[in-house]
């Protein structure tokens, strides 16, 4: 445990930032997740919606730094491929 009134303090950021974080993080995987499905129950018009959303919160997880830029690349990419192969 911290003993340095600075370092106590220190450890309750981390904290909040940890669980911002994880909200950022989850919303991601969902919307992600959600774009598969739709894709995989062949539903044009919910996977280019759902697709439009995953883009935005990957793009957000990624100009926070929660992501690293390749995944944020990687994955819109792959998503948006799957989505455009079901035309």
């Amino acid at each position: 445990m911290a003993n340095m009134k600075n370092a106590k303090k220190k450890i309750k950021t981390i904290a909040k930032e940890k669980e911002l974080n994880n909200v950022y993080k989850s919303s991601m995987r969902t919307a992600m997740k959600n774009v598969e499905k739709a894709v995989a129950a062949k539903d044009t018009e919910k996977a280019k919606e759902a697709l439009g959303i995953a883009i935005k919160r990957i793009d957000k997880a990624g100009s926070k730094g929660i992501v690293h830029s390749n995944f944020v690349a990687r994955n819109k990419s792959r998503l948006t491929k799957k989505v455009n192969e079901m035309e």
